[in-house]
C-alpha cells in the first residue's frame, strides 16, 4: 500500500489525474488499514490534480476520516460535499459517538432533518444513544415517536438502544413494551433487556426473562451471565445463583474466566464460601481477579484466617497482587491483630508503589488503627497525595475507635478548613467522640449542622444521635431524635433501649422492647444484651429472668457471653451474689473475664471478700495483664480494712511489672476540650486552677462535707480526699 501511494509523490506522476476506479482501489486500502496519513495523501493528490472527487469517493473519504477519528477533517470534506449520502450522514453520526460527541451528534441529527434527509436504522441507535449520554429523555421519546412512524421499532439494533435509553432513566415498563413487541430478538436485544432490569434491581424479572430467551435455543453470552449474577450477589440470590450456575456448566461459558469470575464474586457476597472454594479449585485458568474475589470474599464472611493464608499461597504460585487485593487482605491482618503481617504488607505496597491508592491507603490505615498504632496510620494519611473525604473519615473514626478524642476532634476541624466537605460517615464517626467525652453543647452544634446538610434522613446518623444524646445525659433529646426517625432499624431501637438502661430508667426500656415487634422489628441478640443491661441497672431482677428465659424459647437466640454476664451483673447488683455463682457454675460457656469481672464488681458493692477472691483467681488466669481487677480486689480488702491483703495485692502488682493507666477527665470550655490526668500539672493554667479547688475544698469542710471514700484506690495512709 505504501509503495503504490508512493508512487503519487513522483515528480513525473504529480499533477496527473488518475481513473476515478485508481483513487477508489487505493482509498480502499487505506480504509481496510485505517491508513489516515496515506488517505490524506490520496486526498491531496486528487486536488492538485484537478480531479473533483464525485459523492461515492468523498463519502469513502468521510467514512474514513470519521472512523480514524480525523472528525475534523471529515467535517471540513462533509460540508464541502454539494450532495450527500445517507451513509455519510451516518459515517459523521458513528465518528461522533465513537468520541463521545453527544451534542454535535444530535446537532447532525437534527440537520439532517432539516435538510429532508429520511434516517434509517443504522441512524437511529446512535441518535438514541446520544440521548441517553445526554440525560435528554425528552428528547429521546420525540426521537422514539419518529421511529415508530419509520416502522423501525422492531429492528435489533435500533430496540437495543430504546431498551437501554429507557432503563438507563428507570422506566423499565416502556423498555418491556419495545422489548415485548419486537418480532425476533438476538443475544444483543436479551443482553439488552436483562442488563437493564438488573441495573434497577428487577432481580426476580432479570431471570424470568433469561428463562425466556433459553426457550428461544439462544445461548447467553457472558454480557448477560455476569449482569445475572451480579443481582444475585446484591440480593443475595444464592438459589438462583446456583440455578445459573447449572446453566453455565451445560454451556461453553463453563471455563469462560470472565463468568468463572463473577460466580466466584456471587458465592462470596452470598455468604456460600464453600462453593466459592470449590469453583476456585476447579478453575483451569486464574487470574488476579479470581485470587482477589475468593479472599475479599473470606474478609466479608469474617474467615480472615483463611483469607491472610490465601494471600500468601498467591504469591507463593507467583501470582502479583494488584491494589484491589491488597485492600481486601488488609482488612483480615485488622481483625487478627495480625501488626507484623500488615507491615510485611505495607513494605510490599510501598515497594509496588501503590501507596498513592486510596482504597489501599483506606485499607492500610485501618489496619493501624485497629491494631492501636495511631502514629503508623497518621503517617500513611499524612503520606497520601489525594486525600478524599473516606480517608479523613477513617482517620477520624480510628482515632475515636483508640479513645484518641481530641486528635478526632482536630481533625474534624481540620477537614472543613481544607474545603472538604463531612458526609455522613464522618458525622457518624465524630458523634461517638461526643458522647465519650459528653460534651453536649458541642454535640447540639453537630445535630445543628446535620439538620442543616440534610443527614437527618440517614439512619445511621440518626441511631449516633440517639446514642450521643443518651451518653451525654440528655435522654429526652435521645427520644425527640428516635421519635422522628424517618426510617428506623434494629440498631435504632437497640440504642434507645441501651440509652434509658443507662440512666436507669428500665419501665421505659421494657415499654420500648414491647413496641418493637408491634412495628415490625425482630430484635437480635444486641436488643437482649441491651434489655438484661437496663434491668440490671434498674434493680429489675425478675424481669430480668423473663427476658434472658424468652430469648432462646420465644426468638430462637441462642445465650452469648454477654447476656450471661449481664445476668450475673442483675443478680449482683441485687446482693444475690450466691445465686449469681449458682448461675455461673451451670453456664453452658465456660464463663470468661467479662462474667467473672461482673461478679467481682458485685463483690465490691457489697463487700463479699470470699466470693470476691474467687472470681479474682478466675480472673487473673483468664486476664493477669489487666491491673484494673488487682486494684478492685484490692479496694474491696481496703475497704474491710484488711491492710495486710492490700500489700500482697500490691506486691503482685509490682511483681508482674502491670500499671493503673491515670484516671483523666475532660471540660468543655469555649469550644474547646481541656483535658486532665491525676494530679497533673501542665495545664497553663494549673495553678490558678488548683489553688480554686483548695479553696473550694475548704469551703466544703465549713459546710460539714465528708468524703465517701469507700470506692476511692487507697494508694497512701491518708484516704481522705480533701
Amino acid at each position: 500500500m505504501k509503495e503504490a501511494i508512493g508512487i503519487l509523490n513522483f515528480p513525473d506522476h504529480r499533477g496527473i489525474q488518475l481513473e476515478p476506479v485508481t483513487y477508489n482501489s487505493l482509498l480502499q486500502l487505506c480504509t481496510g488499514n485505517k491508513a489516515l496519513s496515506e488517505a490524506k495523501q490520496v486526498y491531496t493528490h486528487m486536488l492538485s490534480s484537478g480531479f473533483e472527487p464525485d459523492i461515492f469517493l468523498s463519502t469513502k473519504l468521510v467514512n474514513l476520516y470519521a472512523t480514524c477519528d480525523s472528525l475534523r477533517d471529515a467535517r471540513v470534506l462533509f460540508d464541502k460535499m454539494p450532495t450527500k449520502n445517507l451513509f455519510c450522514w451516518n459515517a459523521m453520526l458513528r465518528g461522533y459517538m465513537r468520541n463521545g460527541m453527544f451534542q454535535e451528534t444530535l446537532g447532525l441529527y437534527y440537520q439532517m432533518l432539516r435538510e429532508g434527509v429520511e434516517p434509517d436504522c443504522f441512524t437511529f441507535p446512535h441518535v438514541v444513544k446520544a440521548c441517553t449520554s445526554l440525560s435528554v429523555l425528552q428528547e429521546g421519546r420525540k426521537v422514539h415517536d419518529l421511529i415508530v412512524e419509520r416502522g423501525l421499532e422492531s429492528d435489533n439494533f435500533v430496540a437495543s438502544a430504546l431498551i437501554d435509553m429507557y432503563t438507563k432513566h428507570s422506566l423499565v415498563e416502556l423498555a418491556c413494551q419495545v422489548f415485548d413487541k419486537m418480532p425476533g430478538r438476538d443475544v444483543v436485544t436479551w443482553s439488552a433487556m436483562i442488563g437493564g432490569l438488573v441495573q434497577n434491581g428487577y432481580c426476580q424479572e432479570a431471570l424470568k426473562r433469561f428463562r425466556q430467551m433459553q426457550l428461544t435455543g439462544l445461548k447467553p453470552d457472558p454480557v448477560i451471565v455476569t449482569s445475572l449474577l451480579k443481582t444475585c450477589a446484591r440480593f443475595e440470590a444464592l438459589k438462583h445463583g446456583r440455578e445459573i450456575h447449572n446453566d453455565i456448566i451445560r454451556s461453553d461459558l463453563k471455563y469462560n474466566t470472565v463468568v468463572c469470575n463473577s460466580l466466584l464474586d456471587m458465592y462470596t457476597k452470598c455468604g456460600s464460601m464453600e462453593d466459592a472454594l470449590l469453583l476456585f479449585d476447579k478453575m483451569r485458568e486464574r487470574d488476579v481477579i479470581s485470587w482477589c474475589s475468593v479472599i475479599a470474599g473470606y474478609s466479608q464472611n469474617a474467615h480472615f484466617d483463611e483469607s491472610v493464608k490465601l494471600f500468601r499461597q498467591m504469591k507463593l504460585d507467583g501470582i502479583k497482587p494488584n491494589s484491589v487485593t491488597l485492600a481486601s487482605v488488609l482488612p483480615s491482618c485488622a481483625h487478627l491483630g495480625f501488626f507484623k503481617q500488615g507491615k510485611e504488607i505495607h513494605s510490599y505496597i510501598i515497594r509496588n508503589e501503590f501507596e498513592s491508592d486510596v482504597f489501599v491507603g483506606c485499607a492500610l490505615l485501618d489496619m493501624y488503627a485497629k491494631c492501636g498504632n495511631m502514629d503508623m496510620a497518621h503517617q500513611v494519611f499524612n503520606r497520601m497525595p489525594c486525600r478524599d473525604v473516606v480517608l479523613w473519615n477513617s482517620m477520624i473514626a480510628g482515632y475515636a475507635q483508640n479513645g484518641h478524642c481530641n486528635e478526632a476532634l482536630e481533625l474534624f476541624h481540620q477537614i472543613q478548613k481544607e474545603g472538604q466537605k463531612p458526609d455522613s460517615v464522618t458525622i457518624v464517626s465524630i458523634l461517638p467522640v461526643f458522647a465519650r467525652l459528653a460534651t453536649l453543647k458541642q454535640g447540639k452544634e453537630i445535630h445543628a449542622y446535620i439538620m442543616r446538610s440534610a443527614f437527618d434522613y440517614d439512619f445511621h446518623v440518626g441511631n449516633a444521635l440517639v446514642d450521643m444524646y443518651a451518653k451525654c445525659g440528655n435522654i429526652k433529646f435521645a427520644r425527640f431524635v428516635f421519635d422522628r426517625m424517618p426510617r428506623k432499624t434494629v440498631v435504632s431501637w437497640n440504642a434507645m433501649i441501651a440509652g434509658y438502661g443507662m440512666h436507669g430508667n428500665g419501665d421505659d426500656a421494657i415499654a420500648l422492647f414491647n413496641q418493637t415487634e408491634k412495628a415490625g422489628f425482630k430484635p437480635d441478640y444486641i436488643t437482649f444484651i441491651t434489655l438484661l443491661s437496663a434491668c440490671s441497672h434498674a434493680g429489675l431482677v425478675d424481669k430480668g429472668w423473663q427476658y434472658f428465659n424468652c430469648m432462646s424459647r420465644d426468638y430462637n437466640i441462642i445465650p452469648r457471653m454477654e447476656h450471661y454476664a449481664c445476668m450475673v451483673d442483675l443478680l449482683g447488683r441485687a446482693g444475690r451474689l450466691n445465686e449469681a455463682l449458682d448461675f455461673i457454675k451451670d453456664m453452658p460457656l465456660k464463663p470468661n473475664v467479662d462474667v467473672w469481672g461482673s461478679l467481682l464488681g458485685a463483690c465490691r458493692v457489697h463487700c463479699n471478700a470470699d466470693l470476691a477472691e474467687l472470681a479474682a483467681k478466675h480472673i487473673f488466669d483468664l486476664a493477669p495483664e489487666n491491673v484494673g481487677y488487682y486494684v478492685l480486689l484490692s479496694n474491696i480488702y481496703a475497704t474491710l480494712g484488711r491492710r495486710v491483703d492490700v500489700a500482697k495485692v500490691r506486691a503482685m502488682i509490682n511483681d508482674r511489672g502491670l500499671k493503673k493507666e491515670p484516671g483523666c477527665s475532660w471540660i468543655d470550655v469555649g469550644n474547646s476540650i481541656h483535658a486532665f490526668l491525676v494530679g497533673d500539672r501542665s495545664h497553663p493554667q494549673a495553678d490558678e486552677i488548683y489553688a480554686t479547688l483548695e479553696n473550694l475544698a475548704v469551703q466544703m469542710r465549713a459546710a460539714g462535707y465528708v468524703p465517701d471514700v469507700s470506692f476511692v484506690l487507697h494508694d497512701a495512709e491518708d484516704c481522705s480526699l480533701l
